[in-house]
Order: C-alpha cells, then structure tokens, then sequence
C-alpha cells in the first residue's frame, strides 16, 4: 500500500474535520490561557496586516518573537490530548477497562520539552538563530524563482517543473506517486502546477509546525524523523491541507491555526502509538517509526470510523492483570 495513495489523502481530510468536531467539544478549549494566545494571534495578525501584506509565515515568526517573552508552552495541544483521551474513556465507559488502550496524554506530559544541553555547546544567539533561520528560507526561495525561471526556457521548459515535482516527491512519498505526479503535471499548465506545488510545501511546513508540540517531547533524531513522516505522509498532506485553506484566511487564520493544533492532538491518537514512559523513550522511538495499524484504519468505512475499535471491544476473556494494547481506534 502506498504512503501517498488518494485515500491516505481523503482519510487525511477526513481527520481534519472530525478532529475540529472533537476539538471544539472540548469546553477547555475557551479558558483564559486560550483566549491569551488568540488576543496575541490577531494582534500580530492585525499589526502585519497594517505594516505590509506578506504571507502567513510572517505571522508565525512575530508569534515565535513574542513567545520568548510569553509561555505559550504548547497549551492547547496537551490540552486537546487530554480531551481526546477523556472522550475515548467516555465512550467507553461501558466496556471492560482492562481491555482499553493506553492513554496519550498521561505518560507524553511527563517527557521534558527541551533536551538536555550539551555543556561543551556554545549557546546560539538570537541574532545567530534568525540569521540562520533567514538563510535557509532564503536558499529555499532562491531554488524555487530558478526552477521557476527555467521553466521558462524554450523546448525544456515545461519538464523543468514535472522534473523537480518528480525529485520531490521521490524523496518525500516513494518513486510510484512521484512518477504518477510527474506523468500528471506534463500535460497540467503551468499555473496549476505551481498552484498544486505551493499547496503541498505549504501544507508540509504546517504540519511540521503543528506536531512540534509532539516532537519537542518526542525527539526522533533527523533519519527517523524522515522516515516517520514518510509513512503517514497521504493523511498528513490531506489533514494539513484542509486547514492550509483557512489559515491563509486574514486575521481569522491564526485563530484557525490554533484549531488546527487543537485538531492534531486527535490526529496523533490515529496515527501513532500511546506513548511509553520517559524512562522506555528510546524503545518507543524505535517501535513508533512505522504506522502498524495504517491498513486497519485506511480500510474503514467512510461513514464507521469507530469499527475497527468496536471490533477491537467485543466481549471475552477478562484478565486480572492491567493490560495496554498499543494502539486502538476511538
């Protein structure tokens, strides 16, 4: 089965929608800590929109800038978590609890949100990290207006933006979606190309973003975290692009980025297993890097996302000892 299949995509989309459907159940969602984070969202968001029209990524660099002052601490994503995880026992309460999955939010809360530093390492300065970060945006942007003036050269033009979506997409999903994109964008003009390239780096970037609050407990090293994205990567592109859409919505989008973060807490709880204690990260890591149940829950039914979890809840043996199966489906 491939990573980057329609119906990855789909189930992707899917998880957008019932995830702000959980997401905004959670009468946590509107306490004061959130409200803070939305006042300072729409104030950088009005503030930018005064100064200079520029993309959404303007917006997360003043939100980054004014979180070194405010501890914004990935509140809503832990609190979704426990939402999530609430609403999981809940619906169901009436089965043997023996048999229900490890929670998410109990053991992930308790992983530090910032590596041990290194002593030996020279601590980086502001200046250092926003000159840093401004050349790899900057070497990004650099590659895009090339590609994008030689697709304007005669004759070899118009392979030149197929081929770089082939080089991309061989990297990120596998060679098989890579060359069915590229068969696909030859005969695509050039507009739609750019319009359909534009949606897919946009919505990757927002889902690194989005499961940041996840990463910074969970710290796969570089490889894994490829590899980690590279199996999920069909539902991560579908869930990211539909909030893509309304994030780039002026002002109301920050506020939708919040739910967006809120939404992830559920997407985590799909694709992912329930984490092991800090002491068993490393183990966790390791076992966590391939979706296992990804078959199980591609193949649901659209309209009975909770089957494979009923199956799962049947009644039988009933045993003594506290089980927690990985991974379960609610």
């Amino acid at each position: 089965m491939s990573n980057f299949d329609p119906n990855a995509i789909l189930r992707g989309a899917q998880l957008t929608l019932v995830g702000v459907n959980r997401a905004l159940q959670n009468p946590g969602l509107f306490t004061s800590d959130h409200y803070r984070q939305a006042a300072l969202a729409v104030a950088a968001g009005v503030a930018i929109r005064i100064l200079v029209s520029i993309p959404i990524v303007g917006v997360r660099v003043l939100l980054w800038i004014i979180s070194l002052f405010v501890d914004m601490n990935h509140v809503t994503f832990m609190d979704s978590l426990q939402w999530v995880d609430h609403t999981y026992v809940q619906k169901h309460k009436s089965e043997d609890p023996h048999n229900l999955r490890a929670m998410y939010a109990q053991n992930l809360e308790k992983y530090p949100t910032h590596a041990p530093r290194d002593t030996n390492e020279k601590k980086k300065s502001i200046k250092d990290t926003v000159v840093l970060m401004a050349v790899k945006q900057g070497r990004k942007a650099g590659i895009s207006l090339a590609v994008l003036a030689l697709s304007y050269v005669p004759y070899v033009g118009k392979f030149v933006l197929p081929a770089a979506s082939f080089y991309t997409f061989n990297k990120a999903v596998g060679p098989q979606p890579a060359v069915a994109i590229f068969a696909t964008s030859i005969f695509l003009p050039r507009r739609y190309l750019v319009s359909f390239l534009q949606a897919y780096f946009s919505s990757r970037t927002l889902m690194r973003e989005l499961l940041e609050p996840y990463f910074s407990r969970v710290r796969y090293n570089k490889e894994q975290k490829k590899l980690w994205f590279k199996d999920r990567a069909g539902v991560l592109f579908g869930f990211g692009l539909g909030f893509y859409v309304f994030v780039k919505i002026p002002l109301v989008g920050v506020l939708i980025y919040g739910l967006a973060e809120a939404s992830t807490a559920y997407l985590i709880t799909k694709i992912t297993e329930p984490p092991l204690p800090p002491n068993e990260a490393e183990k966790f890591k390791e076992d966590s890097l391939h979706w296992k149940n990804k078959h199980e829950f591609l193949e649901l039914p659209w309209q009975h996302m909770d089957a494979y979890n009923i199956s799962m809840h049947k009644p039988g043996f009933k045993s003594d000892v506290r089980q927690t199966p990985r991974k379960t489906f609610s």
